[in-house]
C-alpha cells in the first residue's frame, strides 16, 4: 500500500482531524468535487438533472458509528421522509447506507428493525433496492450475516463487497446461492496485509476475477450485480468479456461517484449500459471524503489545483 494512500487513510481516522478539518472553508470548497451539498435538497436537485439525462442515482446520507440510539432513530426518520419525497418527485433513486449509522455498534436488533422499516417503505413507494455499504473488516462477517437475515424477510436489499479482501471470493459464491444483489468495490479502509491484497495490481486482478463470477450469475438471472469503479481499464475489460460471453447489456451495471468521470458516465448510459451515479450529502463527510481520495491519491493534486485556481 502506497505511503500517500496510508497517509490519507490515517487522516480519515484521526479524531482531531475529523472534528476540526470540516470547519476549514478551503476544505469545504474542495469537497464540492464529490458532493453537490450537505442538504437532501441539494442531492434531489442534482438527481433530477441526471434523471433528465436518463441516468438514475443512488443516495447516501453520510454518517457512521453513532454513539447513541436516538441518533439512529433520527437517521431512520430522515430516510423514511426522503423516500416519500423521492416517490412524490417520481425520480429513479436508490438508497445506500452504513449499518453503524443506524446503531449497529449499539444494538443489532434496533438496527435490524430500523433497516427493515426503510426497506419496506422503499419497496412500497419506490419498488427498488436499499443497499448496505460495507465498512471496515471488523464489520464484514457481522454485516454479511445481517444481510442474509434481512434478505430472508425482504427481497429488495443489496450488499457491497470489497475486492481487496482475501475472503471475498468465498463470500461472493455463498451470496450468489441466495440470489443476492451485490455491488462490488475495491475497498477503501486501512487494513492489514494479512487479510487484504496490498498491491493495486493484485486488487485489480481480483476485482476482475470476482466480476466475471458475478456476471456469469447475473447472465443466468440469478443475481443483480453493480460495479462500483471509476477504473476505465476495468470497465472496458468487463464490457469486452461480457460481449464475448453473450451477457446482455442490461446485466452490466456501473455505479460511479458524483463528480468523477462525468463524460464516461454519460457515455456508458448513452451506449445502453445501466449507469447509476452515487450522490452523497450530509455534514459528516470528512472520513468519507478522505477515503475517496485514498482510493486514488492522484485525485489530491486535482483537488489542490481546483482549490487554488
Amino acid at each position: 500500500m502506497s505511503f500517500s494512500r496510508n497517509a490519507l487513510l490515517w487522516m480519515s481516522e484521526n479524531k482531531w482531524m475529523r472534528q476540526e478539518v470540516p470547519s476549514w472553508q478551503f476544505v469545504k470548497n474542495a469537497v464540492k468535487k464529490f458532493m453537490p451539498g450537505e442538504k437532501p435538497e441539494d442531492a434531489l436537485t442534482t438527481a433530477a438533472r441526471f434523471d433528465l439525462l436518463g441516468i438514475p442515482t443512488v443516495f447516501t446520507h453520510l454518517g457512521e458509528n453513532i454513539t447513541n440510539l436516538d441518533e439512529g432513530c433520527a437517521v431512520c426518520e430522515q430516510y423514511l421522509k426522503l423516500i416519500d419525497i423521492i416517490a412524490e418527485k417520481k425520480l429513479n433513486i436508490e438508497i445506500s447506507l452504513k449499518l453503524t449509522q443506524l446503531g449497529f455498534d449499539l444494538s443489532e436488533e434496533e438496527t435490524f428493525n430500523r433497516f427493515k422499516q426503510i426497506t419496506r417503505k422503499s419497496k412500497e413507494k419506490l419498488n427498488n433496492v436499499v443497499w448496505i455499504d460495507m465498512e471496515g473488516s471488523a464489520y464484514t462477517q457481522k454485516t454479511i450475516e445481517f444481510y442474509k437475515k434481512i434478505k430472508n424477510e425482504i427481497e429488495n436489499v443489496g450488499l457491497c463487497l470489497q475486492a481487496y479482501l482475501f475472503r471475498t471470493e468465498k463470500d461472493v459464491k455463498e451470496l450468489i446461492e441466495i440470489g443476492a444483489n451485490i455491488r462490488l468495490v475495491k475497498g477503501a479502509y486501512k487494513e492489514s496485509s494479512e487479510i487484504v491484497f496490498a498491491k493495486k495490481k493484485d486488487v485489480d486482478e481480483n476485482y476482475i476475477h470476482l466480476a466475471k463470477i458475478l456476471l456469469t450469475a447475473a447472465g443466468e438471472d440469478r443475481i443483480r450485480v453493480a460495479f462500483g469503479t471509476h477504473d476505465e481499464s476495468i470497465v472496458y475489460s468487463l464490457i469486452k468479456w461480457s460481449k464475448q460471453n453473450n451477457i446482455r447489456k442490461d446485466k452490466l451495471e456501473f455505479q460511479m461517484l458524483y463528480g468523477i468521470k462525468k463524460d464516461k458516465q454519460k457515455d456508458l448510459a448513452g451506449r445502453g449500459y445501466t449507469m447509476r451515479v452515487l450522490i452523497s450529502y450530509g455534514k459528516f463527510w470528512y472520513p468519507w471524503y478522505m477515503r475517496r481520495l485514498a482510493e486514488r491519491p492522484a485525485n489530491v493534486w486535482f483537488v489542490l489545483k481546483n482549490m487554488f485556481s
